[in-house]
């Protein structure tokens, strides 16, 4: 597909509607998005003649308009250079904590620069493809039954007298044969040829063109999220997870438009929260100086019924200090806009103070540093407890990624030792 892609950029928790407002869909492309809606996808919600988007951010391609849903923590409008910042941040964040090793691939290694997050998942499935092709696609071994002229096998006796009753130069059998006929290949094919039919960058379209050259050419199959958990991975193809990954995220996340046949829905859309926390994570892994442990997501049981399965809790970062400090960061993407943490989430905070016996707790947002605060819990004799201090603390947002997580560790091992 080569005509001009269009652009419409909206952040987070924007409403996009047909009928009015500066960035309009067509009525066709918001009835596309209702179909896809009633497919149960979690990105936007249906309003009035249009769609508003929550804390899902990416792109959303219908037809060949690209819709970028772009995260946002402050409140400066829309202008080119803001749209560029944000598309920028989004972008390294997800380079960073990609959940199929985009970090192996940095800016440098792209013969592309990304517009989009799309550009950006594009141009890592063709370098996949192309990595694969150079160094030989894997054989596997499957069994085939048909007509030959050599006897080999094991001869289908009834149905080759079906078959060759008139020729007797023709074997039925069934055979073993080695060759590049397996379901990873019908994967990345699939997707390849999906590619070809979306992708709106000129830059690509011969490098698309090359690759359904040169790799053999597979019987369609219909793929579903079993196909791709039937997949087992070994040392022998290993190297195929990081293609296979996209191309999973291509092929179910793609909507044809079975009615019209013209805007068909692509969503690469990522929640932002995940994001968000993962980022922190990986930002404290890297970086960490005085902190002995950081670990996401640790598990604890904290009730059980008499009969059934136990509940457990989970906070998103859990650090333990060189000094035996054991610390719990929740963290959220919101700008809270100078107002204070919402009751539920600090009486999240306080369950976790206790359940891990923690020092200190923080609730951790995007936003001005010099804003952050400290805080501290009541006991249940209405005495203000010193001892447990639960503070919210604002990450400034920065533009140089490799900075913005050096910046990430330095504040909160500032708010640790504080």
């Amino acid at each position: 597909m080569s005509n001009p892609k269009e652009n419409i950029v909206v952040f987070e928790h924007e409403i996009l509607r047909f009928d009015r407002g500066e960035k309009k869909i067509t009525k066709d492309q918001f009835e596309a998005l209702e179909r896809y809606y009633g497919n149960g996808v979690p990105f936007y919600t249906l309003v009035y003649n249009g769609v508003q988007f929550n804390e899902h951010v990416g792109v959303l391609q219908v037809g060949t308009t690209l819709i970028e849903v772009l995260p946002k923590a402050d409140r400066n409008p829309h202008s080119e250079k803001e749209d560029k910042k944000w598309r920028d941040l989004l972008i390294g964040m997800l380079q960073v904590v990609g959940s199929f090793d985009i970090k192996s691939t940095s800016s440098s290694n792209l013969k592309i620069k990304p517009n989009t997050v799309l550009d950006l998942y594009f141009e890592l499935y063709v370098k996949e493809i192309e990595y694969l092709l150079h160094t030989g696609l894997i054989k596997k071994y499957r069994k085939k039954e048909g007509n030959v002229t050599a006897l080999k096998g094991s001869l289908q006796f009834s149905k080759h007298i079906q078959y060759n009753l008139t020729h007797q130069e023709r074997f039925y059998v069934r055979h073993t044969t080695y060759d590049v006929e397996h379901t990873l290949h019908f994967i990345l094919y699939k997707a390849l040829k999906l590619l070809k039919q979306i992708n709106t960058n000129s830059s690509l379209n011969g490098r698309i063109g090359a690759l359904l050259l040169n790799f053999p050419e597979m019987p369609d199959m219909k793929v579903s999220e079993v196909t791709f958990e039937k997949l087992i991975y070994n040392r022998k193809n290993q190297h195929y997870q990081k293609a296979i990954e996209i191309a999973k995220l291509l092929l179910l996340q793609y909507h044809p438009d079975i009615s019209k046949g013209r805007n068909h829905v692509l969503a690469l859309m990522f929640d932002m929260n995940l994001l968000w926390e993962q980022f922190i994570y990986v930002s404290l892994k890297k970086n960490r100086t005085s902190f002995t442990k950081v670990k996401a997501q640790t598990s604890k049981h904290f009730w059980k019924p008499e009969n059934g399965r136990r509940t457990s809790m989970k906070p998103d970062i859990y650090i333990e200090t060189t000094t035996d400090k054991r610390i719990v960061l929740d963290t959220k993407w919101k700008n809270l806009n100078g107002y204070n943490p919402s009751p539920d989430d600090l009486r999240q905070m306080y369950v976790y103070h206790e359940y891990f016996d923690a020092q200190k707790v923080a609730l951790v947002y995007p936003g001005d540093c010099s804003k952050g605060k400290k805080g501290n819990y009541f006991d249940k004799d209405g005495i203000h407890n010193e001892s447990k201090q639960c503070s919210v603390v604002l990450i400034d947002v920065q533009s140089d990624i490799k900075k913005w997580q050096q910046q990430i560790t330095e504040q909160i091992e500032t708010f640790v030792n504080g």
